[in-house]
């Protein structure tokens, strides 16, 4: 098994005994954070074209990607950005494959180091659709940080189709699911949100 074989939350339930909340909003009320003049220009160029290939490829690097990049800016590079790296964690349970994208609060860019603290997953279109992969590759992020005896709180996870946003996060056993899809653009409150999670 791999993270992409979990396809609904139920298959992640049953195979980690977790429960969930749904509906419930877990992100506080945030000032928008503006966007940098690079990004804002990017983002006016690149919208409209991964929107209208429509392929996941081109969403993520058109969009989500930039946007996870100036999160990092806006926190001074004190976190690391992953895309497309191995994330094997414990390959007897399933917690192995690849990431899209990965978070970590460590400084480090050149392997993954614990604390891993946001986890997303780019879908073409159906966000539903990659909720059960995202949820494994939270709670393999939950056990790389124990692993290294730097547990946190609290994992976050997205599902991302660039232009719509769906968050979750994992305490202990409970994994909570905010059924606002939050829209890009505008991207100022996805940066709000994304680095919250980052320093909470």
């Amino acid at each position: 098994m791999a993270y992409s074989q979990f396809k609904t939350l139920a298959s992640v339930k049953n195979a980690f005994g977790l429960v969930t909340q749904e509906g419930v909003r877990f992100l506080p009320a945030l000032d928008p954070i503006e966007p940098s003049a690079t990004l804002k220009s990017f983002l006016e160029y690149s919208l409209p074209v991964a929107v209208a290939t429509g392929s996941e490829k081109a969403r993520s690097e058109l969009i989500i990607s930039p946007v996870l990049l100036e999160v990092r800016q806006i926190l001074h590079q004190t976190i690391s950005f992953f895309s497309g790296e191995d994330f094997t964690v414990d390959e007897s349970v399933g917690l192995n494959g690849t990431c899209d994208f990965l978070l970590s609060r460590s400084t480090e860019l050149i392997d993954i180091e614990a604390p891993v603290f946001i986890l997303v997953e780019a879908k073409k279109a159906d966000l539903k659709s990659g909720l059960g992969q995202c949820a494994a590759e939270m709670i393999a992020a939950q056990r790389f940080n124990q692993q290294r005896e730097q547990s946190i709180s609290t994992i976050y996870g997205c599902v991302s189709n660039g232009t719509q946003w769906r968050f979750m996060q994992l305490q202990e056993q409970c994994l909570t699911i905010d059924l606002n899809d939050y829209p890009l653009p505008p991207v100022d409150q996805i940066l709000a949100f994304l680095a919250w999670m980052a320093e909470n």
